[in-house]
């Protein structure tokens, strides 16, 4: 597992740059206002959104796993702890085809417990943003 960062930017191109010098490592994937970092050390997930919120803040928080059984696991784990979520859903957003639950703390602070299934052409699945059924990117 690794720590997912998802940060709104005001200019894709430049935040790429800076956090590709940071990290040292060219980012995983760069796509219209969207790009991702897959870092080892430290172990994060950067996710950078242009034009989703304002510039400089979280746009939400992450826990990337390897199986989607970890997911339904942390899903069970939380519903047993009381915290609501969205409950399991697979879904296609952020450029990605995923198993995911969303939950939000007591700040507003959105979370994703999630595993990349595959790549995908959309940014977000209108009908699947529609349903509830994904918290996607603030979209």
């Amino acid at each position: 597992m690794r720590l997912q960062l998802a940060l709104n930017v005001a200019d894709l191109d430049e935040a790429v740059d800076f956090y590709r010098r940071m990290f040292g490592v060219a980012p995983a994937k760069v796509r219209p206002g969207y790009a991702n970092f897959a870092i080892d050390q430290p172990p994060l997930k950067l996710v950078l959104f242009e034009g989703q919120g304002e510039p400089g803040t979280i746009n939400h928080l992450g826990v990337e796993t390897e199986t989607a059984d970890e997911v339904v696991a942390a899903e069970a784990r939380l519903r047993a702890a009381d915290l609501e979520t969205t409950g399991v859903a697979d879904t296609e957003c952020c450029y990605a085809r995923k198993t995911e639950t969303w939950l939000t703390g007591p700040d507003g602070t959105r979370w994703e417990w999630y595993v990349k299934r595959g790549d995908s052409d959309l940014f977000a699945d209108p009908a699947v943003l529609a349903s509830g059924a994904c918290d996607c990117c603030g979209s």
